[in-house]
């Protein structure tokens, strides 16, 4: 495996918070918190002119307190709940996952694929579950759904306790590791952060009910770097790599079969002739 290195400009958004780390004779660390999210992909019903898949991002609210107005994919910190062991499972096993994952301990690699399909269910609509390890479920969106996810936002139900009473198992065969990124030690708010990609189940459609974002759509990856360029669209460093590999895929399925390798990334402040950047190890 080779790497790149590679140097990013500090988000303007971030860009106080980062002198002021930079000035303080103090720097305590604030200690990262396991995170998951989801690249959700389809390939677009209608030819287009960017080509290859299209992907599902929410924009977040200008009042979040953790990356106001970016444009990020559907996702969030995990729950200790998110490890239980009863909770329905096919695909590969947690033992596999930790390998993929790089955690070297199943609890873990359990808590971040659960938390990646249950934050993907909260904010957006889509279960990548099925009453068993060959099928999916067709149709989440009738009120009986929004119920339930309005009682795992509320930590009434766990995620284990939704597929269980229901009668479903967590297909994780339907996700792929593409990612590990470690927030900055100059933020207030880290996380340690995996990301996936799953491809979109037939009959299901992602919706914009979060409250956490004013904007919800699908786009293709080629026209929101265009967006970005032209800085009508904010991303951070580790959401604008993942959209540039997406954007080489072909299609939905190349997405799925294709990825980098899973290397750790943690952008940090380095002072270069032109001014302070975010750089980062990436592997090529």
């Amino acid at each position: 495996m080779s790497t790149v290195i590679r140097d990013f400009p500090i988000p303007q958004q971030l860009a106080a918070t980062a002198h002021a780390w930079l000035s303080s004779p103090d720097r305590r660390l604030a200690e990262p918190k396991p995170a998951a999210t989801v690249m959700l992909v389809r390939d677009p019903s209608l030819p287009v002119t960017w080509g290859g898949p299209e992907v599902f991002m929410l924009r977040r609210v200008s009042t979040m307190e953790f990356a106001p107005n970016v444009m990020v994919f559907p996702g969030g910190g995990v729950d200790e709940r998110d490890a239980d062991s009863a909770l329905p499972w096919c695909g590969p096993s947690p033992q596999q996952w930790a390998d993929q994952l790089a955690t070297g301990h199943e609890a873990q690699a359990r808590e971040l694929v659960v938390a990646a399909a249950r934050e993907v269910f909260e904010e957006c609509g889509v279960l990548l579950a099925g009453p068993d390890e060959d099928t999916v479920v067709a149709d989440v969106s009738g009120p009986q759904w929004h119920t339930e996810r309005a009682a795992l936002l509320s930590r009434e139900q766990s995620f284990a306790q939704l597929l269980i009473r229901r009668g479903l198992v967590l297909r994780t065969d339907l996700m792929r590791a593409r990612a590990h990124w470690l927030t900055p030690e100059f933020e207030k708010r880290r996380y340690d952060t995996r990301f996936f990609v799953a491809l979109l189940p037939d009959g299901q459609t992602p919706d914009d009910q979060t409250s956490e974002a004013d904007l919800a759509l699908w786009v293709s990856p080629w026209q929101l770097l265009d967006e970005a360029g032209q800085r009508r669209s904010l991303m951070l460093p580790p959401t604008l790599v993942c959209i540039e590999q997406l954007a080489a895929a072909q299609s939905a399925e190349a997405a799925m079969r294709h990825g980098p390798a899973l290397l750790r990334v943690m952008p940090v402040l380095v002072e270069t002739d032109a001014g302070w950047v975010l750089r980062t190890e990436l592997s090529a």
